[in-house]
């Protein structure tokens, strides 16, 4: 464990010391294609040999103290904090979301807070019972090696969701970010580890081969994941044979409501960033809104006032708060939503407009008006800067609607009167329920999703829990 943090000045430095000069596979920034760097193209030989060395390191690991252990983990985030602005440089080349606003440094800002905050927690015996009968007491053990598979939207910051707290209660960690982000990984992993114990984290850059190995290893005691649905229910299969403990944080289609007693004005800026933060590419981010007929106009126009607003480019740009798509793939899911719903006749407040020929995946910011609840771009997950706005009559109408699909990550309700929208809330099925507010997660409050947006727990105490094996103790 290293006593000062490695500082890299700048972005290329921290590529040399992650990336191969020659030879691994290249990574071209989403927003101008230009080269970012080449990643090393680790195989499942590789992964056998992190595995090993992570199984043989945990043992000295869980026998360390939670405050020692949690003294690594703020250790981890002065290291995170010192090479802050190169970390969020070379994510912002290689993701492509700009410095500025909800993203670039705020990512890595995201990164050190949780770290610092997951090392606060306190997790003591729990007493059951403690009565004439017998004492009953609950302890968390550590699970042994926990295997994370991260998504290509929140590189960095989704990591230390899964790294922390596997750290913090004793086991190791095997990483393996998304094929599209690894340098990211890679780059946070090298930070990390200056102030970590040898071969208590590793990171694999590798492809699906590594991460089907990863989820069916049978050294592996837990599998953690965020990243689509389908890819999900894989994970679940090829888990199923060592009977796996999971986390699984999958696909959402969020749905808002505005209630109409809702002041159009004051709420569009959270609106807008409960829908563009990231530039759509957030798993609980706003994804439908429905809105009361008797302000839905006045909504629409608010939001589209804010909208013309947020400048988007290349993310090295100080101005831009807005990005490209990460990848042509979700670039094109984007096009086709938005193209089914223009071709609906639904109502282009701004944007779906692409300039042909321009570098970059760039879609514009596109608000759609007049749409069906039944059609694609309201019933599928866009993941990108485009926000359909359904209106509606009656609250059990928009209740219905926002529970009409099989996904139930996030959630909202914006009203002026606290109590009608708990009531609303206490209706939705979805994990977490945001009353004026979307996607406003916090290390200290639980995260998870309800049908098949995943199941398990994330952050505080209770996703801490998540981390160990529960053993009671009876006496």
């Amino acid at each position: 464990m290293s006593n000062a943090a490695t500082t890299f000045a700048t972005d290329t430095e921290l590529l040399t010391a992650i990336a191969p000069a020659t030879g691994g596979r290249e990574i071209f920034d989403p927003a101008t294609g230009e080269l970012v760097g080449r990643a090393p193209e680790h195989t499942t030989a590789d992964l056998e040999a992190a595995v090993i060395a992570a199984r043989e390191a945990q043992p000295g690991w869980a026998s360390l103290s939670h405050a020692e252990r949690s003294a690594a983990l703020n250790a981890a985030a002065d290291a995170v904090d010192a090479n802050a602005e190169a970390l969020a440089v070379l994510l912002s080349r290689e993701q492509g979301k700009p410095l500025n606003g909800p993203n670039a440094r705020f990512e890595v800002g995201a990164c050190s807070a949780w770290l610092r905050t997951t090392a606060g927690f306190e997790l003591e015996p729990e007493i059951l019972v403690d009565d004439e009968g017998g004492k009953a007491e609950m302890h968390y053990r550590p699970l042994g090696v926990v295997g994370a598979i991260g998504p290509w939207n929140w590189p960095m910051m989704i990591s230390v969701w899964q790294l922390a707290p596997a750290l913090r209660m004793g086991n190791t960690v095997v990483l393996k970010p998304s094929e599209y982000t690894p340098l990211s990984v890679l780059a946070l992993v090298k930070v990390i580890n200056s102030a970590l114990p040898e071969n208590v984290l590793h990171v694999l850059s590798g492809g699906r081969d590594v991460g089907e190995a990863l989820s069916g290893h049978a050294d592996i005691d837990k599998i953690m994941f965020t990243g689509s649905t389908a890819t999900g229910k894989a994970i679940i299969r090829s888990s199923a044979d060592t009977v796996k403990r999971l986390t699984m944080e999958l696909g959402g289609n969020d749905a808002g409501i505005v209630l109409p007693d809702a002041d159009a004005q004051s709420i569009a800026e959270d609106l807008f960033w409960g829908a563009f933060i990231n530039t759509g590419q957030t798993c609980a981010a706003l994804k439908r809104l429905y809105v009361h007929e008797d302000i839905y106009e006045e909504v629409c126009a608010a939001l589209t006032d804010v909208a013309s607003k947020m400048p988007m480019g290349v993310g090295l740009d100080e101005a831009n708060v807005l990005g490209p798509l990460q990848n042509k793939a979700q670039y094109d899911i984007v096009a086709e939503l938005v193209q089914a719903a223009t071709d609906s006749g639904a109502r282009v407040l701004t944007g779906a407009n692409p300039v042909a020929g321009q570098p970059g995946f760039f879609y514009p910011t596109t608000l759609i008006a007049d749409i069906e609840n039944d059609n694609p771009l309201v019933a599928q997950e866009q993941f990108g800067p485009a926000l359909p706005i359904i209106k509606y009559s009656s609250v059990d109408e928009a209740v219905a609607m926002a529970n009409g699909l099989e996904v139930g990550l996030g959630a909202s309700v914006w009203s002026s009167d606290l109590e009608a929208a708990r009531e609303v809330a206490a209706r939705i099925q979805a994990g977490t329920v945001w009353i004026n507010k979307h996607g406003a997660v916090d290390p200290r409050v639980p995260f998870g999703g309800a049908k098949q947006s995943g199941y398990g727990l994330e952050f505080g105490v209770a996703g801490l829990k998540h981390l160990g094996q529960p053993q009671v103790i009876s006496y």
